[in-house]
């Protein structure tokens, strides 16, 4: 099978202002994710490649950037998840560390547990290897003005920062079926500017912001993460395709249904185990790209941003 990758930067109200930073930084991440599958590498590799990217990205809201609880500090959350024997791994309440993803891929092959949090997650870490950083480095100049203006205007809710911010950052996700047809998504957060203390919201509960089925495919959510997370979003789509309908119309009907039945938002992007593609969104905006081999050695990446927006390059490979 000839291996894909699609990657989100999230879902929301997103400015004028911060579209090329989006546009470009999905980009980097598919890319990133890629060319792990071009050398052979898993699609649980390529997945946490990709996030990795994104989790170093200001434009978005996972690792540094993350949006801000009350206390005005970084609680990030993290899953990732395998579709040969449906083995997961996440975290969440991540506050000194800079790339959560690692840590639930840490936790999906060497714990005995799927979700690990708080203090719990923070010693398996060390544990692990992984090296703590100052979680004020985490905090950003635009998270910092977006808890302020929270504050003041009490717009409680939202996953993104807002127009009036100037900047806007967003939860971010990679699905990939690799060259063997296995399938891997990862999905990693800040959370939602202004939540309180403790909030742990869909992005680590499996089912909500991830799933993966190597028998039917794989999605990564993203938006109103109290709404995606009582609908069970990742899994609704995956249980569409599973019933027989295709990866865009499954993903464009479990989006619209929870929108409509909940009143928020949300957006996602699917793969089906044969690679076909689905891409949809309520929100006003949601980055999102993917890379396909047209021919051999001929890449394209089509990515977009706008409400039925699909644009298109050529991507030549370092392989």
């Amino acid at each position: 099978m000839k291996p894909i990758i699609i990657v989100h930067g999230g879902a929301g109200d997103i400015p004028d202002s911060r579209v090329q930073g989006k546009l470009i930084g999905t980009k980097a991440a598919v890319i990133q994710g890629y060319e792990v599958l071009l050398k052979s590498g898993s699609a649980l590799d390529a997945v946490e490649a990709a996030v990795v990217a994104m989790e170093n990205d200001e434009n978005f809201n996972a690792g540094y950037g993350s949006v801000l609880n009350l206390d005005g500090e970084v609680e990030m959350e993290a899953s990732i998840m395998s579709g040969t024997n449906l083995d997961v791994g996440a975290v969440t309440l991540i506050k000194d560390f800079p790339n959560p993803i690692s840590i639930a891929h840490k936790v999906l092959t060497d714990s005995p547990h799927s979700l690990l949090g708080g203090d719990g997650a923070k010693r398996f870490a060390l544990a692990k290897g992984f090296s703590t950083v100052s979680p004020e480095s985490l905090v950003s100049h635009n998270a910092r003005k977006a808890l302020q203006n929270f504050l003041k205007h009490g717009e409680f809710g939202r996953t993104e920062i807002g127009a009036q911010d100037k900047a806007d950052v967003g939860t971010v996700g990679a699905v990939a079926v690799d060259s063997n047809g296995f399938v891997a998504v990862a999905t990693s957060t800040g959370g939602m500017s202004g939540k309180a203390v403790g909030r742990i919201g869909d992005t680590p509960q499996i089912g909500s912001g991830t799933y993966a089925d190597d028998n039917i495919g794989g999605v990564s959510t993203t938006g109103h993460g109290e709404s995606i997370l009582k609908y069970c979003l990742a899994h609704s789509v995956v249980k569409l395709m599973e019933n027989g309908m295709d990866a865009s119309t499954a993903t464009k009907n479990a989006v619209m249904d929870m929108t409509q039945r909940l009143n928020n938002t949300a957006g996602a992007i699917t793969l089906a185990k044969n690679g076909d593609v689905g891409v949809y969104f309520s929100s006003k905006r949601m980055s999102w790209a993917y890379v396909k081999e047209i021919t051999p050695k001929n890449f394209k990446i089509f990515f977009g941003i706008e409400q039925d927006q699909i644009l298109q390059e050529d991507y030549s490979s370092t392989e």
